[in-house]
């Protein structure tokens, strides 16, 4: 059987990779004093809020499991406008958001309508790995430029500048960020979303952890930036992380005007609606008792950041910028590494860590080379979505390994 080259492109995501490694161990440590700790996958560990369950139960009850509109619920999309006026004071009119099959269907549709064979596209080195593959799915090439601390592993706008070629198509940006969980400066942002307008690009801003921002410094939505710049912008954003929907695959698109038919006759083809009884349960997120759930929760998430970074830093697994959103640290093995004689190299480094860490232990984390090429080897990511009382157990583990 022939595969195409476009999909043995693809190469394995190895967060999930390493999540099937660290489940096979974990069957075999369950019973002891030393369970697994899983700290590697990005996902809530709070479930979807008593309201939002009850309204998916409603729905399945009254039949409503039929197609919706291909760009969602009317009602929700209502909804996600409100939401935006009541967190962010933006105005967004609903006939520019497109209900999705998660971000992740937001982000291929976007790519499908922007990016041609060819295109590059500017992302920031490290970054989420699967946002390069749309782009890539598309035809495209994502260029990846090394960033640092100093930038808060942002891209700057002098960097767009200087990267921007003949075949750039426009940049592809994350804030609050996965793997690192900082935001890119509001005056950054503005300076970059200006160059892409005189080039005439793109700016795609992956959005889907701006509903979990600790700083009001950089906690607002691109869709907010000034002359005319946020209407411009394509922001993708979602139910998962905020709003504890991993599961339920429901996303959004806000969408300049003119761009707003074309994503739909795509969404017609390629996925017809989105989930229809997630939809109905969604609806439910924007009741005044739900987004207090939702706020409780996102103050549990800035307390176990408080928590875990100052201890990793205590132990020498040094995160060099402190998160501003999103439930990750980002933090530099060279040092522990060092002291359990792994080599710090591509090759080794970080993934070999990951590796003996998961199995002296019994704590899965995820290896930085998942995230891109640039002295990835040296940062592992770990996710602060568990409990705090995980977290306390996952410190004093590292405490007595390292």
């Amino acid at each position: 059987m022939r595969i195409t080259q476009r999909a043995e492109r693809i190469q394995p995501f190895l967060v999930m990779e390493m999540a099937k490694a660290a489940q096979k161990l974990a069957l075999d440590v369950a019973q002891t004093d030393s369970p697994m700790i899983f700290l590697n996958i990005g996902e809530p560990d709070f479930d979807a809020p008593p309201a939002v369950q009850a309204a998916a139960q409603r729905a399945m009850a009254s039949g409503r499991s039929t197609y919706t509109q291909a760009l969602g619920l009317p009602a929700l999309r209502e909804a996600i406008s409100g939401w935006y006026a009541s967190r962010f004071n933006l105005q967004i009119d609903p006939a520019r958001i497109a209900v999705t099959a998660g971000a992740s269907g937001a982000l291929q549709l976007a790519c499908m309508a922007l990016i041609e064979a060819g295109d590059e596209i500017l992302m920031p080195d490290p970054s989420y790995p699967c946002n390069r593959y749309f782009v890539a799915a598309a035809e495209g090439t994502a260029k990846l430029i090394e960033t640092n601390a100093a930038s808060r592993f942002q891209l700057t706008p002098d960097q767009v500048s200087s990267a921007w070629g003949p075949q750039t198509r426009g940049v592809l940006l994350a804030s609050p960020s996965n793997p690192t969980g900082t935001s890119i400066s509001r005056a950054n942002l503005q300076a970059i979303a200006h160059t892409v307008r005189e080039r005439g690009g793109i700016s795609l801003i992956d959005e889907i952890y701006l509903g979990l921002s600790y700083d009001a410094a950089y906690g607002q939505s691109a869709l907010g930036l000034p002359d005319g710049l946020g209407e411009e912008v394509i922001s993708i954003n979602s139910f998962s992380k905020y709003f504890s929907m991993t599961g339920w695959r429901l996303g959004w698109l806000v969408l300049p005007p003119a761009l707003v038919p074309v994503v739909e006759r795509l969404a017609q083809h390629l996925f017809i609606c989105p989930n229809t009884l997630s939809q109905y349960a969604a609806l439910a997120c924007f009741e005044p008792d739900t987004l207090a759930c939702y706020e409780e929760r996102r103050l549990a998430f800035k307390a176990r950041r408080d928590y875990f970074i100052p201890e990793l830093n205590r132990l020498g697994l040094h995160v060099p910028v402190m998160p501003d959103g999103a439930f990750y640290a980002y933090a530099n093995c060279e040092a522990a590494c060092d002291q359990w004689d792994i080599p710090n190299t591509p090759a080794a480094g970080s993934w070999d860590f990951a590796s003996a860490l998961m199995h002296r232990a019994h704590i899965a984390a995820t290896p930085g080379r998942d995230f891109g090429f640039a002295n990835t080897h040296r940062y592992l990511r770990f996710s602060t979505a568990s409990s705090l009382e995980q977290l306390q157990a996952a410190i004093a583990r590292l405490e007595a390994c390292l």
